[in-house]
């Protein structure tokens, strides 16, 4: 995934405030283990941080990696985050979820659910569902967000997990029916969680961290990860990360391995009880 946008803003807010160059570049390949496994080897000074996505703790158990993501990083900071909202059709008979499990079950293999790629966060998110409700769904992977909203916009999916800030443009082309994390949306304040609706295990955000190799020493962390809020503070910030779809993060460093720790036992546990893997 190449940088987003936001985190050019943030870069050039560090540069002004330390007076130093910072370059955003984008080591694209492997589903992002290129540019991980770079970080994961460069020297803990401080000068080379990762900005990573959610998938560096959900790949170990689909993959070989060169890395330990719970080892081989210091986590500086969450920087934004995004619920997934599963979806429908406009014309679907299904306007509740309880309805969308009721028509699956009667009609056994003849829906299915899109995802923006096999092994990522819709795929697995997905795959739980199928689990919990016992479903028979086709899973339908895309490379990408783009490809997956264009096809579920025009018909051609009876279902499919998105992230907000990639459904957000499109969001009233169809039909969401529920959405992942703790809390409901509030753009979307009538569409309730997984978890009101008695499924579990969907609490997990989609997010954007920064890390720093590991024996980092914590003094370098902790003045990024101070530097990294105070920017996430700032107005126009704010408005730009919010302007993507996405929630503004934050938090100490320590708040943040929490999460990484927490989500990687989670989605290990989801993967192999739901059996997926990356051909699927």
């Amino acid at each position: 995934m190449a940088p987003p946008i936001f985190w050019r803003v943030v870069g050039q807010k560090l540069q002004e405030a330390w007076n130093v160059t910072a370059l955003v570049e984008n080591r694209s390949g492997a589903g992002g283990t290129i540019g991980n496994n770079l970080v994961a080897k460069a020297a803990p000074d401080g000068y080379t941080v990762l900005l990573a996505i959610t998938a560096i703790v959900q790949q170990p158990t689909l993959m070989k990696l060169p890395y330990d993501p719970l080892k081989d990083f210091a986590p500086v900071a969450q920087v934004a985050k995004s619920p997934s909202m599963f979806v429908v059709p406009l014309d679907s008979p299904a306007n509740n979820l309880k309805d969308f499990v009721a028509l699956v079950k009667a009609n056994p293999g003849k829906y299915n659910f899109g995802t923006y790629g096999a092994g990522t966060s819709s795929h697995i998110q997905g795959s739980l569902l199928k689990l919990q409700a016992g479903l028979d769904m086709v899973h339908v992977p895309f490379q990408g967000a783009a490809p997956l909203v264009t096809n579920m916009v025009g018909g051609q999916l009876t279902s499919a997990f998105i992230d907000s800030a990639s459904a957000r443009v499109h969001i009233k082309s169809f039909k969401p029916l529920a959405v992942t994390g703790t809390q409901r949306m509030p753009s979307l304040p009538d569409v309730p969680t997984f978890k009101e609706l008695g499924y579990h295990s969907f609490d997990p955000y989609g997010w954007f961290g920064l890390f720093l190799p590991p024996a980092t020493p914590p003094a370098i962390v902790n003045k990024l990860s101070e530097e990294v809020n105070r920017i996430l503070r700032l107005p126009d910030v704010v408005a730009r990360i919010e302007g993507l779809g996405l929630w503004v993060g934050g938090g100490k460093p320590e708040e943040f391995g929490q999460i990484v720790k927490s989500d990687a036992t989670l989605y290990a546990r989801i993967i192999k009880d739901a059996n997926i893997q990356i051909n699927q």
